[in-house]
């Protein structure tokens, strides 16, 4: 018997007009998981003019996405794309850093893969 491990881990900090979004996820993105996720960032947001959104996030366990969760994925990209200033996905595989390109296309700031959290983190708060 094999042990699937899923979880979602999202935390949300505010300074002003600006957001950090901390994501860690293990095993498969899914629906549910970004019906979870999308109301924590809408709620924070709502009420700020032009808000600017940082994003740390680990997909270092990440398997990949259902194919409803990357639909979701999209969405999200096109509703507030603007509204991210950077995003920091550190992971451990090819196909994350192809994701990263393919998502900043979606996005009105920067995206950028990264292997090492210390690094990430830095870029993260040079735009701070």
């Amino acid at each position: 018997m094999s042990v699937q491990r899923h979880g979602l881990s999202v935390g949300m900090e505010r300074t002003n007009g600006e957001f950090f979004l901390s994501v860690r996820v293990c095993g498969k993105l899914t629906h549910r998981d970004y019906r979870a996720m999308v109301p924590i960032l809408e709620s924070a947001i709502a009420g700020v003019d032009n808000p600017r959104i940082n994003v740390f996030f680990d997909a270092t366990e990440l398997d990949g996405w259902e194919a409803r969760a990357a639909w979701d994925d999209l969405k999200l990209g096109l509703k507030h794309g603007r509204q991210f200033n950077r995003v920091a996905l550190v992971g451990n595989r090819r196909w994350q850093e192809l994701s990263t390109r393919v998502g900043s296309w979606f996005i009105g700031g920067e995206a950028r893969f990264f292997e090492d959290q210390a690094e990430a983190m830095a870029w993260l708060e040079e735009a701070a």
